[in-house]
């Protein structure tokens, strides 16, 4: 007999114990009132660089028309700006504005104050931090794996 976990067991308790922590992570309260697609949008802009409304529709996977909506609302806020396509004059790329990154940044350091704050309330022991920085590094190659 091994004493190697079963990989459906340690999926399961993965996934039900990330989906937790990003439900709860999710609630923080957004700067400037972005809504969830917004948020998106501006998270997955902020990862690729400039790129299509097209290509950013595929990736959030939902309708080019629900993805241009979105957009619509940010480039009318100032956090999204539209340049013609260095390659193809005929179409335009998406890119962050600075009031763009700027809301990114500010939501991202709000989710990790909250997360530093639970790390740092006295629940964890050292030993249980670094088993979390260990496991950090894992989890990114799972999810790009995924």
């Amino acid at each position: 007999m091994t004493d190697d976990p079963d990989p459906a067991d340690v999926a399961a308790e993965l996934l039900a114990s990330i989906s937790v922590l990003v439900r709860r992570v999710r609630q923080v309260p957004a700067e400037g009132g972005l809504t969830m697609p917004e948020r998106t949008a501006l998270s997955l802009l902020g990862g690729s660089g400039p790129t299509t409304s097209s290509a950013l529709a595929r990736e959030a996977q939902i309708t080019a028309q629900a993805m241009g909506a979105t957009l619509s609302g940010l480039r009318d806020r100032g956090l999204v700006e539209r340049r013609p396509d260095p390659h193809d004059g005929r179409r335009g790329v998406l890119m962050l504005t600075q009031a763009g990154a700027r809301a990114l940044k500010d939501k991202r350091n709000a989710r990790v104050e909250l997360i530093t704050g639970a790390l740092t309330g006295g629940s964890f022991t050292s030993r249980e931090l670094k088993q979390l920085a260990a496991a950090a590094p894992l989890l990114e190659r799972l999810a790009r794996i995924v």
